[in-house]
């Protein structure tokens, strides 16, 4: 089984950064088949544009824009590839850097698919602060990175078991965050009283209801944002702004630039 050193890909790398433990590289994938291999270094995978099938010891996913994958060092997985263009970000954590934060690697064990959209949205800043080529990249990378693994794996040994209700409300959201959602609607359909879910909801989820749902839009619009000629307008009524100035106002406070400037962002280097 082949294995993947520091920074190495299938495919072609139009950009790679190297900095204090951490390797961010931007590639095209090439191969339409990748067989069984592994990375010696635990890493994420954020796609980009176009699509692919990933494959490991457990599960299948099939990745669009916007698919965050987290893979655990020396975890052994495959890609299939359509023949389409299509391009992911790669941010690779050597065991250098979990030294130097304090981290444990073997708390987030296997491959798995985030489908947080808070943590989705930390990767899409840090994939801007690469292209915007500022002197303050680095410590801002780093700020978000241990933001990302804060939520992602617990400080403690303790794991407490979320309540059944927490993922009935995050199927129910991720399903209908385009439409008009009520509290008391969705209070009713878990069967909680609606200020136990206003009052719990932050602690599952790191924010309240409404911040969650407009998380969820700008994650969508996230997707859509690399067809280059889709109108921006048509983008935000997709994905359920009331119109195109508050998709601009929410995809700024979430990403820190417009929606335009992220758009351009994505362009190959």
């Amino acid at each position: 089984m082949k294995t993947l050193r520091n920074g190495q890909y299938f495919g072609l790398t139009s950009e790679k950064v190297h900095f204090e433990g951490l390797i961010i590289t931007d590639t095209e994938y090439t191969h339409p088949y990748v067989d069984w291999h592994y990375h010696e270094n635990a890493y994420f995978t954020f796609l980009l544009q176009g699509h692919m099938t990933e494959g490991n010891k457990k599960e299948i996913y099939g990745c669009s824009p916007g698919t965050l994958l987290y893979h655990h060092w020396e975890d052994p997985h495959y890609n299939i590839k359509p023949d389409i263009f299509t391009r992911g970000f790669h941010i690779e954590i050597t065991q250098e850097w979990f030294d130097a934060f304090d981290l444990q690697k073997n708390k987030a064990e296997g491959s798995f698919n985030i489908k947080n959209p808070a943590l989705k949205l930390l990767v899409y800043k840090i994939f801007k602060e690469t292209k915007l080529n500022d002197i303050s990249f680095e410590v801002a990378a780093n700020e978000l990175l241990l933001n990302l693994f804060s939520q992602l794996v617990p400080r403690n040994n303790t794991i407490e078991k979320k309540p059944l209700w927490v993922n009935q409300v995050d199927e129910i959201l991720h399903e209908n965050f385009t439409e008009k959602i009520s509290l008391t609607e969705l209070s009713k359909t878990v069967n909680i009283h609606p200020i136990h879910l206003s009052r719990d909801f932050q602690k599952h989820f790191q924010c309240n209801l409404g911040e969650y749902i407009r998380k969820l839009k700008v994650s969508k619009s996230l997707e859509l944002i690399n067809r280059q000629n889709t109108p921006l307008t048509d983008i935000a009524l997709e994905c359920g702004f009331a119109d195109q100035s508050h998709f601009i106002r929410c995809f700024k406070e979430n990403i820190g630039v417009t929606p335009l400037k992220y758009r351009n962002l994505l362009k190959i280097p």
